[in-house]
Formats: C-alpha cells, sequence, structure tokens
C-alpha cells in the first residue's frame, strides 16, 4: 500500500454495451496482481457492479452519483472509497454523457463525476464496424466537453491486425493516446438478468472469469501508459458532507440472495456515525435481531424465492413481532415483502407478511426506471415528516392493489413530474419502491 496520495481514472464509453464493465474488472484484476491497491467505484445508482469490483480488487467499491449526492458527500464517497488504495479506477454508467436534466455538474452523468474530482477518462470505444471513423467520434468527446481530460482510449472489439492499425493510426492523427486494442471475445461475458448483472455472490466461477478477463487486458493494453495517465486524486470539499442518518442505533438489515441491494456508502455512514449493524437472512428463516431497533429490508429478487419466503415462518413471525414496538422499512423488494401478497412470474401467489395492505406482482411486469425526488409524509426511519430525500426507482414489479394504507412520501422524477404519493405506512412499518442515496 502506498503512503502517497491515491491516483485515479475514470473508464466510460460513448455507448451500453461497448465492454467497459468486463475491461474495467480486467484492468482492476490486472493491476492489482501487479501489487497495486486498486480501490472501485461506480457512477450513477447501480447495487450490482460495486460487488463485482470487490471481487476483482478485493477492497469495498462505492458509488458515485452527481445528481443524488450533494457535492460534498460526491467528494468525501470518493476519499472514501480511495483511502489507503494506490489507484482509483471508477466505471462510468451508460454513455460518457447521458443523464439527466439538471443544473450544471448535477446531470448524474459520468462526465459531471470526472470533471467534479478532476479524473481523466480512460474511454472504452466498441470499434466493431467501424475503422478511421472512430477517431471523429473520440474527437466529438474533446470538442463536446473541453472540461474534460480525456486521457487516452483502448479500443474494443477489433477485429485483425489491420483493422487496429487503420483505427490506431486515426486516433493518434488526433493527439489522442491508445492504451490498446482488445480483440472480439464472445465467451467472456458476466450472465445478466431482468435488472442486470446476476449477483457477484451468485455468479459460478466469478474469480476465474475475472482472471480471463485480466489476461486479456493485460496481453492487449500498456497498462505502464494507462498508470502513468492517472493524477493524484485530489477532490474539492467546500462543505461538510450530509450523508443519511442511522435509521437506529442498532440496525437489523436482511442479507442474502433475497435482499442484496442496499447501497455501501449508507452502511458504511452508518458504522462512522456510530450505529451497530445486525445482518440475518430471511432465506435461511432468521428473524430479526430482537436488541435492534429499527429493521431495514432492501431490495433484492424476492420475487425469484417467493415461495421460500412464504414458507420461512420464523422470519415472517418474527418480523411481525419486531414491528409491533420497532421501526420496520421496506426498499423495493423489501416492500413487496412487507405487503400482503407477491405473484411470482409463473402467476402464484405467495402470501407475505402482511404488514402493509400492498398487493404487487412480477406476473405483470413492466419497467419502472430513473430518478426520483422524495419528501416524506410522515416520521420514520428515514427521518421527521417533510424530509427530502433524493433516490431512483428500477424494478419490474407492477402494483396489483395500493390496499388501505397512508403513502409513505410525494415523490417526483428528474424532469420535473408533479408530485404524486408513492409507497405505503401503517403504524411504524413504511416501505415503497424508492431507493434512497442521500439527504436532498
Amino acid at each position: 500500500m502506498s503512503a502517497a496520495a491515491p491516483r485515479g481514472l475514470l473508464v466510460a464509453a460513448l455507448r451500453s454495451s461497448s465492454g467497459k464493465t468486463t475491461v474495467t474488472l480486467g484492468l482492476m484484476r490486472a493491476l492489482a496482481r501487479r501489487g497495486l491497491a486498486v480501490a472501485g467505484a461506480k457512477c450513477g445508482p447501480d447495487y450490482i457492479d460495486p460487488a463485482f469490483h470487490a471481487a476483482a480488487t478485493g477492497r469495498a467499491s462505492l458509488n458515485l452519483d452527481s445528481w443524488a449526492m450533494p457535492p460534498a458527500l460526491l467528494a468525501q464517497s470518493a476519499g472514501e472509497t480511495a483511502a489507503g488504495a494506490d489507484l482509483l479506477l471508477a466505471e462510468g454508467l451508460m454513455g460518457l454523457f447521458d443523464g439527466v436534466p439538471a443544473d450544471p455538474g448535477r446531470s448524474g452523468s459520468s462526465a459531471d463525476v470526472a470533471a467534479a474530482l478532476g479524473l481523466p477518462v480512460v474511454l472504452v470505444h466498441d470499434v466493431s464496424g467501424q475503422s478511421q471513423s472512430a477517431a471523429a467520434a473520440i474527437a466529438g468527446v474533446c470538442a463536446y466537453a473541453p472540461r474534460l481530460r480525456l486521457a487516452g482510449v483502448i479500443l474494443n472489439r477489433v477485429g485483425s491486425e489491420r483493422h487496429t492499425r487503420l483505427v490506431t493510426d486515426a486516433v493518434r492523427a488526433i493527439g489522442i493516446e491508445v492504451f490498446g486494442a482488445i480483440p472480439r471475445t464472445a465467451d467472456i461475458a458476466v450472465p445478466e438478468r431482468h435488472l442486470g448483472l446476476v449477483q457477484a455472490a451468485e455468479t459460478s466461477g466469478l474469480d476465474r472469469l475475472i482472471d480471463r478477463m485480466a489476461d486479456l487486458v493485460a496481453t492487449h493494453v500498456d497498462l505502464d501508459r494507462l498508470t502513468a495517465a492517472a493524477p493524484p486524486l485530489a477532490p474539492t470539499v467546500t462543505e461538510a458532507a450530509r450523508p443519511l442518518p442511522p435509521p437506529g442505533q442498532r440496525i437489523a438489515i436482511a442479507h442474502d440472495a433475497a435482499f442484496g441491494f442496499l447501497y455501501p456508502h449508507l452502511v458504511s455512514g452508518w458504522r462512522t456515525a456510530g450505529a451497530e449493524i445486525r445482518v440475518f437472512s430471511p432465506l435461511a428463516d432468521e428473524a430479526p435481531d430482537e436488541t435492534c431497533d429499527v429493521c431495514w429490508l432492501p431490495g433484492g429478487y424476492p420475487e425469484l424465492h417467493a415461495g421460500r419466503l412464504a414458507g420461512a415462518t420464523t422470519f415472517l413471525a418474527g418480523l411481525r413481532r419486531f414491528a409491533t414496538t420497532r421501526a420496520v422499512h421496506g426498499e423495493c423488494g423489501g416492500y413487496m415483502v412487507l405487503g400482503r401478497t407477491l405473484t411470482d412470474a409463473d402467476g402464484a401467489v405467495h402470501r407475505m407478511a402482511g404488514l402493509l395492505d400492498v398487493a404487487t406482482s412480477f406476473a405483470k411486469r413492466k419497467m419502472h426506471l430513473g430518478y426520483r425526488a422524495v419528501t416524506t409524509l410522515a416520521d420514520g426511519p428515514l427521518g421527521p415528516a417533510g424530509t427530502r430525500l433524493r433516490g431512483h426507482e428500477f424494478h419490474y414489479a407492477t402494483i396489483v392493489d395500493r390496499g388501505a394504507d397512508a403513502p409513505f412520501a410525494l415523490a417526483t422524477d428528474a424532469y420535473g413530474s408533479s408530485p404524486e404519493p408513492t409507497g405505503s405506512r401503517r403504524g411504524r412499518v413504511s416501505g415503497s419502491f424508492f431507493h434512497v442515496i442521500a439527504p436532498a
């Protein structure tokens, strides 16, 4: 571990499915095998990729979100994940400039994160179906965003030595460094499901897969030149960060294959504030720790495990008992489990905890995706009534019956929609499809 300040780069692409996750994981593992302490980070709202970063580097990876996080919290999160590392590699989301309408620097795009933290961009450019035209697209990045520093390019999915030479010569002719060219590979990919990649803990042979990615990258990318392009990480902090306060002093958090979506920066912030975390597994039929003063059911994939959850009598009885005297909150999948019923993809109806009156279905699927700003309507684990929060929704489940419960909050999207009621609350129990990231 280096005593010097960590350096940083942001790995991005001009569109999704360009291969940036494969390249990022390969870079992380290849550099770690060289003895560097590599830290990972993920731009935007993403629960799954940080766990793959952790598998590749052996270190926790946090999210960096320029829309949901105030600038001070963004800088603090970057500093926290990079602490003690030699190199921070942040992975972008979607296309480099893709975001939402917002004040300058707050669009949620990877470009905003790079600019805020002073991270040069390593552009992973998929050159399949083009040769010299790639240089025009890359030149466009420089013209479109002169505030960004483009450290260089990794050409991906090249088809031959001639193809590589044509693209490389054209890109270098416009003054842009080419760190390497990776050939097309059809057999190195992480499996996916309806919310993105299959979770790291569920991916068979993950360590071998990441090693193959690292071998590919190390063979075709000049790692020395790439790391030399990374400057010291020195995010500007002009005010104190405001992380989300702990919902309680001792927090019971569900965690297993059905409940895996809780942002690492939240848990880290709660621990830093002095809270204790007690993890339990509903799929193992474990109840929340009775010594805790709040229970949190994160999102995840309860729709894939609805039968087991319905049969987890110790979990359900313990959760109901807990809710008689203490607060329980559910996000997305956790909200579904707190409801009356959950209908799975085959149309089978499973009884859930019944602590909220909502009924949800995965048989009637519709994608709900986007940033949300909410204002809570009652005192609860996320703060007193009127607390303003930023986060997002990403789910395919639908509500088939909202029931008689009062709404949890009023929500708007990033495009100026009118506030609408969202979620449910009854007694000490609350929940919604909203995933919180930070205070507004």
